[in-house]
C-alpha cells in the first residue's frame, strides 16, 4: 500500500506539474537564442582526436540553438534536435508550441571511426553512440566525458537558457532538484546521423517520443533490435524512397528491428494523407529530380525540401504528424518484409 500511494502521489504532482506550465509574458514574443557551448560550461574541452573542436577556419563550431513561442500555448515538451541548426524545423516547432534547442556534443567520431569495426562486432557504433550522448563510458574507441556527451550539453544549455529567458518557462524542463532534465517530457529528433543516435540514446533512455528523418542506419549492426526503454510505438520515421538508406535496404531493416512494422505498414505519404493509417512507418516519393542526395535531405524542413506549384512545402502535415500524433493511436500490425534482408554484413 506505501508504494501504490507514493506512485500515486508522484502522478499526481506531475500532473500538477503540467497543469502549471503556462507563459506569464509581458510581451510574448518568439525567442532565438545562440551560445557558445565552452562559454556555458567551462568543464567542457575540445577532443581533437576525433576532429571535435570549439572553432574551425578561424570561425566558433560549438554554436548552439534554441527557440521557443510564448505567443503559442505551450506543449510542454522539448525537442532536443541531434543535426546541424535547422531554422526552418524550429519555426515549425515553436509555431506548434514546442521549446527546442540544438546542442554541440562530441560527434565528430562518426567521421573517423564509422568504418573500424572490428570483425564480428555488430555493436561498435551503438556503444560509441551511447558514450557521445550519455558521457558515459561504453566504448572503449572513444573517452567522451560527461560534460562533452549530449545529456550534460542538453543540461547546461537548457538551465542557461532558464536564467536567460524566464518568460519561455525553461525551468520546466529541469527536475525538482535542479540536477538534469525530465526526460519523459522529452522529444529526441534528428536526421541521417542524428537520427541514429536519437535512436540509439532513446534506447538506454525512456524519452517521450523520437522522430528519425533519413534514419536510422548502422546497418551492420543490431542494437536496434535490444530491450528499449522507450516503447516502440513512441518511434517515428520519414524518409524518402530514392534515399540510399532505401537502395541499400538500410531503412526497412532499422524500422522492422525497432519493431515499427507493429503499428502499421510503411505508407507513402504523396497516397495516404494524415494521419496516415496511424504507421511510425513514413515514406515519400515527391519530385526530387531523381537526385538521391536531395533526397536524403528532403524530407526535413530546408532548402532541399520539395514544395508545390504555390511554393508551399508539401509535407507540412507530415512534420506536424511526426511530433503530435497522439502515440496511443496506432495501425494494424503488419508482417515483416520478407524481402528486407536483416543481415547487411559482406559475406566472406
Amino acid at each position: 500500500m506505501p508504494a501504490l500511494l507514493t506512485s500515486l502521489a508522484l502522478t499526481t504532482l506531475l500532473a500538477a506539474a503540467d497543469s502549471q506550465l503556462a507563459y506569464q509574458d509581458p510581451a510574448p514574443q518568439r525567442y532565438n537564442f545562440t551560445a557558445r557551448a565552452s562559454k556555458i560550461d567551462p568543464r567542457a574541452k575540445e577532443h581533437p582526436e576525433i576532429e571535435f573542436v570549439f572553432a574551425k577556419q578561424g570561425k566558433p563550431s560549438d554554436i548552439e540553438n534554441a527557440a521557443v513561442d510564448t505567443r503559442v500555448a505551450p506543449r510542454g515538451k522539448l525537442v532536443i534536435w541531434l543535426m546541424g541548426n535547422s531554422p526552418p524545423l524550429f519555426d515549425r516547432l515553436s509555431q506548434l508550441g514546442f521549446h527546442a534547442i540544438q546542442v554541440h556534443y562530441a560527434n565528430g567520431w562518426f567521421g573517423k571511426l564509422a568504418n573500424q569495426a572490428p570483425a564480428g562486432d555488430d555493436q561498435f557504433l551503438g556503444r560509441i553512440r551511447l558514450e557521445a550522448a550519455t558521457g558515459e563510458d561504453f566504448s572503449t574507441a572513444v573517452s567522451i566525458p560527461k560534460p562533452d556527451g549530449m545529456m550534460e550539453r542538453a543540461f547546461q544549455l537548457v538551465t542557461w537558457l532558464a536564467k536567460e529567458n524566464p518568460a519561455g518557462r525553461w525551468d520546466y524542463f529541469l527536475t525538482a532538484d535542479r540536477t538534469g532534465l525530465r526526460w519523459d517530457r522529452v522529444i529526441m529528433a534528428g536526421s541521417s546521423h542524428g537520427s541514429t543516435t536519437a535512436a540509439r540514446f532513446a534506447k538506454h533512455q525512456r524519452v517521450d517520443r523520437v522522430v528519425m528523418f533519413c534514419g536510422p542506419r548502422d546497418q551492420l549492426e543490431t542494437w536496434q533490435a535490444l530491450p528499449s526503454a522507450t516503447p516502440a510505438d513512441r518511434f517515428f520515421g520519414f524518409s524518402h524512397v530514392l534515399d540510399g538508406g532505401w537502395s541499400g535496404h538500410h531503412y526497412c531493416r532499422s524500422w522492422e528491428l525497432l519493431g515499427l512494422n507493429a503499428f502499421g505498414p510503411i505508407v507513402n505519404v504523396d497516397q495516404v494523407v494524415a494521419p496516415y493509417g496511424n504507421s511510425r512507418s513514413l515514406v515519400t516519393n515527391a519530385d526530387v529530380k531523381n537526385d538521391d542526395r536531395r533526397a536524403h535531405s528532403s524530407v526535413v524542413p530546408g532548402g532541399a525540401a520539395v514544395k508545390n506549384a504555390q511554393g508551399e512545402f508539401i509535407h507540412e502535415p507530415v512534420w506536424r504528424y511526426l511530433f503530435t500524433h497522439p502515440v496511443d493511436d496506432v495501425g494494424m500490425p503488419t508482417p515483416a518484409d520478407p524481402a528486407c534482408p536483416k543481415d547487411l554484413r559482406p559475406k566472406s
